[in-house]
C-alpha cells in the first residue's frame, strides 16, 4: 500500500503524480479498479474554489487531515464525487479524481453505469468515476492507505509521468486562472474540457469544480 507520507504534500504537488495511480474499491462483493487519467487540486484557506476555504465544517473536516483519507460529498443533490485528502495534518487539501480507465471489474462497473455506451465512458467524469467504484456516504473518510479498507489507493507513480498536461480547473467561478487540473494527454476517458476551455459562469455563490 501507499506510504501516507507520500500524500502529505500540497494538493497541487500530489495531483500530477496521481495521474496513472490505481484507485480500487471492494464494495458489495465486487472489486473495481480505476487507473486515474484526470484530477484537480484543491487547497484550503488560500483557494477560494475549495470547499474548505472558510475553514472546517462537519462536511469538510476530513479535508483537514490526516492525509490519505477519502473525501466523498454529494453534489447538487444528484451524485457523489470523491477526493484524495493530502497535505500536512491540519491543513486542508484534497485532489478531486475526475476521470479514469476501469482496469478491473468492468462488469461490475457496467452494472453501476448501465447508461454508458462505451467502456471508456464508465469513469469519464467525477460522478461516473465515483459511481462505478460504488462510492457514497458510507465510505466518506475511509483510510485509503489501510490494506483492509473498502477503498484503497493501491499504486502511486514516484514522479509525474510523461504526457501529463496541466490547465485551468473547470466548473468553478473563483481562482479560475490556476492551472491545477492535470490529465493524461490522449486518454479517451479524459473529459472534453481542455486548457482554456469552458469559461466559468458569473456567480456570487462559492463553488468549486467538484459541485
Amino acid at each position: 500500500m501507499i506510504d501516507r507520507a507520500r500524500l502529505a504534500v500540497p494538493a497541487r504537488v500530489l495531483a500530477p503524480r496521481l495521474v496513472g495511480a490505481l484507485l480500487a474499491s471492494e464494495i458489495g462483493g465486487a472489486r473495481v479498479a480505476v487507473r486515474l487519467t484526470e484530477v484537480e487540486a484543491y487547497e484550503g484557506a488560500d483557494d477560494p474554489a475549495s470547499h474548505a476555504f472558510r475553514g472546517p465544517t462537519p462536511r469538510t473536516r476530513v479535508m483537514f487531515g490526516p492525509a490519505g483519507h477519502l473525501y466523498c460529498y454529494f453534489s447538487y443533490g444528484m451524485h457523489w464525487c470523491a477526493n484524495v485528502v493530502c497535505g500536512p495534518d491540519g491543513v486542508a487539501a484534497a485532489v478531486l479524481v475526475r476521470a479514469g480507465e476501469v482496469v478491473e471489474g468492468v462488469d461490475a462497473a457496467r452494472s453501476r453505469r448501465p447508461a454508458s455506451r462505451r467502456d471508456t465512458d464508465l469513469a469519464r467524469g467525477p460522478a461516473r468515476l465515483a459511481s462505478c467504484l460504488g462510492l457514497a456516504a458510507a465510505v466518506n473518510g475511509v483510510d485509503l492507505c489501510d490494506p483492509g479498507s473498502p477503498v484503497r489507493l493501491e499504486t502511486l507513480p514516484v514522479r509525474r509521468r510523461p504526457g501529463v498536461r496541466a490547465g485551468p480547473r473547470v466548473g468553478i467561478s473563483r481562482a479560475v486562472e490556476r492551472p491545477w487540473r492535470f490529465w493524461l494527454e490522449g486518454a479517451p476517458s479524459v473529459s472534453a474540457y481542455k486548457a482554456g476551455g469552458r469559461k466559468p459562469l458569473p456567480s456570487t455563490r462559492q463553488t468549486d469544480g467538484r459541485e
